[in-house]
């Protein structure tokens, strides 16, 4: 089919379909999808409006990716059961080619369809389960995300045939090097209308979008939406008002539900106040990067009947999206999502050229909230996590599930201490940690101390050599090495019983039978 012009179904406005393969587009005037046939068109009814992206994308923009030339010209606005959103940009290449730029959280990706073979299906939906491996195309990927998600907006072109409302069945995969893929199946998820999409985690610089060209009225990385809470008509601040679904009032605890930036009561929180130790709206720098806090989380773990807290806030930048910082019995880390799958096998983990060791294994639980979050979070949530470590950082999973769908999270956090915290964001006397942290980095006394403990041990030898040409004086000689290995023995000792205090609390401790 070749492009063409003709009237909207629902208002009689000018409608035109631009490009060969678009088989929906939305109308300019009344938001009326509208579907095409080799005759006529059809009405699929309206999709609901949908606000404009953090990331400043909309239709016209233009780019470069592997030398060839684009223009976004349409894009659908996915919810899935968890209530959380993400947007399907579609890019017109050359030769009536297309791409998928899928934004979410301020992440991209750009996928293009993969060919399947005649006779070659793909794994069922009812098949597949969260990190499971799946060979594709000489590449391993392993499942991060299956679910059920709705076509909840859209405007501009569309490269296939749907209708506002209808259920989308996806499974989600990525690779170790950054290989992303989807699964799509048809209704109910059978493999009637299966299709495979292929691609790599992008940025927008990737993609040669000037993004100051996307915002140019946007001064401020962290500007605020100001509302008044519904509940007790407190101030609230919206930072993230295209992402945020739930909101923690700070002046009742009420739980808020964001529609569009408009909010609603969920529930009033009955919860005890927690110490808040970098407050909301804070700023704060990590490399050249400028992050607002927007929300607080308290969670919590059981172990041998013992509680567990820790504390996490949820750090915001409109265009590298979010980042955690997390405070564990006063030790700190900043987590951000992994773009690649690490590899495990047994309780050892690959990533990034370092191996990495299992810390722990459990159940995660909600038990206070404060300010903004990009899901419908709630007090009692929980998550089964595992944790490996290579000091200074951590590789943590999060498996949940939300309705018909489920996800696993990959993060990786960094290790950095309350000085540096209270540097960053501007804060005064954070409590200082006792023992020893998860991802704390063990001291190094560094090569000069070993080689001069050494040094010493050589010029013993050759002293006593030359002293008693005649006379061999082993037991002279061997106090003088004792004497000087003291230090450096009680430093290896030292160094040893820091790594046992960093494992006491694990059920994988490779000291366990030290205790």
């Amino acid at each position: 089919m070749k492009g063409f012009k003709t009237k909207c179904p629902a208002c009689g406005g000018p409608t035109v379909f631009r490009n060969s393969w678009a088989l929906v587009t939305v109308c300019d005037f009344c938001g009326t999808t509208i579907g095409r046939t080799d005759r006529d068109v059809e009405d699929l009814g309206k999709f609901a409006e949908v606000s404009d992206p953090a990331s400043g994308l909309r239709r016209g923009v233009k780019g470069r990716w592997k030398g060839q030339r684009f223009t976004i010209v349409g894009r659908v606005r996915y919810r899935h059961s968890g209530g959380g959103s993400w947007d399907e940009w579609y890019l017109e290449f050359p030769g009536n080619k297309v791409g998928w730029l899928s934004e979410a959280q301020g992440q991209f990706a750009l996928t293009s369809q993969y060919p399947l073979r005649e006779g070659t299906d793909l794994p069922t939906y009812d098949s597949l389960d969260l990190l499971q491996t799946v060979p594709i195309k000489r590449t391993n990927l392993t499942v991060r995300e299956k679910g059920v998600a709705t076509a909840e907006g859209a405007e501009g072109e569309i490269p296939w045939h749907f209708v506002p409302g209808a259920e989308h069945h996806y499974v989600d995969l990525q690779g170790d090097t950054n290989q992303v893929a989807t699964f799509e199946y048809g209704e109910g998820g059978s493999s009637a209308g299966q299709a495979a999409f292929l691609g790599t985690t992008v940025t927008l610089s990737d993609l040669h979008i000037d993004i100051n060209e996307l915002k140019p009225e946007i001064v401020d990385s962290v500007d605020a939406v100001q509302l008044p809470c519904p509940k007790c008509a407190g101030p609230l601040s919206l930072h993230a008002p295209d992402d945020t679904l739930r909101i923690a009032c700070p002046n009742c605890s009420s739980m808020l539900d964001v529609n569009d930036g408009k909010l609603s009561l969920f529930q009033s929180l009955h919860q005890e106040a927690s110490k808040v130790q970098i407050p909301l709206g804070s700023e704060g720098v990590f490399g050249d990067t400028k992050y607002v806090v927007i929300g607080f989380m308290e969670r919590y773990a059981k172990w041998e009947g013992k509680i567990f807290p820790w504390s996490e806030y949820l750090l915001y930048n409109r265009d590298a999206g979010y980042r955690w910082l997390i405070c564990n019995s006063g030790h700190w880390s900043l987590a951000a999502p992994v773009t690649s799958t690490p590899k495990g096998k047994g309780t050892h983990l690959g990533y990034d050229k370092q191996t990495f060791r299992l810390y722990d294994r459990g159940t995660a639980h909600v038990r206070y909230l404060l300010g903004e979050f990009y899901w419908k979070v709630n007090i009692g949530d929980v998550v089964q996590t595992s944790d490996y470590i290579c000091p200074p950082r951590m590789v943590s999973f999060e498996q949940a599930g939300y309705g018909k769908s489920k996800e696993v999270t990959i993060s990786e956090s960094f290790y950095i201490t309350p000085e540096e915290v209270e540097s960053i964001f501007g804060v005064k006397d954070l409590p200082r940690p006792w023992g020893v942290g998860v991802i704390q980095p063990k001291p190094s006394m560094g090569k000069s101390f070993w080689l001069m403990w050494a040094g010493f041990l050589v010029y013993l030898l050759l002293a006593a050599i030359t002293v008693n040409r005649n006379k061999w004086d082993g037991g002279l000689l061997t106090l003088a090495a004792i004497g000087v290995s003291i230090i450096p023995g009680l430093t290896l000792f030292y160094l040893h019983s820091f790594e046992v205090q960093r494992w006491q609390d694990s059920d994988y401790s490779p000291y366990a039978s030290d205790d």
